[in-house]
């Protein structure tokens, strides 16, 4: 790092529809308290709520959105990964933090490594009560069970809670929620808040207290020797005789949903197909069905990313990107993640001066820093293909 204080950059964020921002005017101070310089692209923040003179108030740097080059900068803040022609332009020795996507991502290691530029993937940290308050899969996870219940009740053709009316009593719309995850119990606890009677099936029998505890009623797992348990805050890979049994367990409880929330993901692999199409057949029209995990292939059939089909009456919403349709929170939640890795970094290297430390015998580092020095650091995770088979269970 330079003796002058390190100047990292948040940019506009580029990729369609992403409408969150890495730093907010509440983190960049908090990073400059800690003796970071931060530059701000202009309309960074526009998308979320944050406009440039609150990032200049706050002590940022403007720069404009066609800068030249980032030769100059120490490193980038980012939310998704900056295009090619932007990271073959990183000095050696730059920093870059985002989402990066890294299960598979030959052609982005490739380039962190010509440039020598350390990359830490935000979706690599260990699940770790250490590392809690940088947990970003977490704090977006929370969001998108939030937003996919409020999609579903928008969408469905019947209230969601029970009402008495002088013309009779209307019963309460039945959810049924796939994944007791983060995403998972936030859907359930939305959706108990707007009245609808909540079940949850997951492979992990230990979820039981969680849903219980949050007022939904729990589906047990099909009782295999082989049910998959849990590891670093997920649920392990489950085998295609466990997720065959499980499928037909749900079919008995989607013929009475209304609206099914779709959770089930573990990391790096194709989501569980949990739903097939069989099995929509038998869900009444009118109902709705959120599938969050259409990025990974969907654990319902027929999902389509960014789509809503219409099949046979049932309303299939393929919702891969919720988190930024809420970017103003979304947006302060990942911020306060980044800032506080940064923080820990820092805390690594003692002083003088605010540089970062790589200590890859610190788990939180040795998680998240995919590159470093020139190498691979995850060959784990980097080395994922893409067509792997679909063995996993509900996260």
């Amino acid at each position: 790092m330079s003796q002058s204080p390190p100047q990292l950059l948040i940019p506009r964020e580029v990729r369609p529809g992403e409408a969150r921002v890495a730093a907010t005017p509440e983190t960049v101070q908090r990073l400059s308290a800690k003796g970071l310089s931060i530059a701000v692209e202009a309309g960074a923040g526009e998308a979320s709520g944050y406009g440039d003179q609150a990032y200049a108030t706050a002590g940022a740097e403007l720069l404009a959105a066609d800068a030249p080059s980032w030769e100059h900068l120490d490193g980038v803040l980012c939310v998704q990964s900056p295009c090619q022609e932007r990271l073959e332009q990183l000095r050696p020795g730059a920093v870059l933090v985002g989402l990066l996507a890294p299960y598979g991502a030959d052609a982005l290691v490739g380039a962190l490594n010509r440039r020598q530029v350390s990359a830490l993937a935000m979706e690599l940290l260990p699940r770790t009560s250490r590392a809690q308050t940088m947990d970003v899969l977490s704090s977006q996870a929370n969001i998108a069970g939030y937003k996919a219940v409020l999609l579903a009740a928008a969408a469905l053709d019947r209230y969601v809670p029970m009402l008495m009316t002088a013309a009779g009593t209307i019963q309460p719309a039945r959810t049924l929620i796939l994944g007791a995850g983060v995403a998972g119990l936030q859907a359930l606890a939305t959706a108990r808040r707007l009245g609808s009677v909540v079940y949850v099936s997951d492979v992990r029998a230990a979820a039981r207290e969680q849903v219980e505890s949050l007022g939904g009623r729990f589906v047990a797992p099909p009782e295999r020797d082989e049910a998959p348990g849990e590891a670093g805050g997920y649920a392990k890979a489950a085998s295609e005789a466990f997720l065959a049994a499980q499928r037909q367990q749900l079919e008995e409880q989607l013929v009475q949903a209304d609206m099914v929330i779709c959770t089930a993901q573990v990391p790096g692999r194709p989501a569980p197909r949990l739903i097939s199409e069989a099995m929509l057949d038998r869900l009444r029209p009118g109902a709705v069905v959120v599938d969050l995990a259409v990025g990974q292939g969907g654990n319902c059939a027929c999902t389509v990313p960014g789509q809503t089909v219409l099949r046979q009456g049932v309303q299939l919403i393929g919702a891969d990107a919720l988190p930024s349709s809420v970017p103003n929170h979304a947006s302060a939640l990942y911020a306060r993640n980044v800032a506080a890795l940064l923080e820990h970094l820092l805390s690594l290297n003692p002083p003088p001066g605010a540089s970062f430390g790589f200590d890859r015998d610190d788990p939180i580092v040795a998680g998240c820093l995919i590159t470093h020095g020139g190498r691979c650091w995850r060959p784990d995770v980097v080395g994922v293909a893409a067509d792997e088979p679909q063995l996993a269970g509900v996260a």
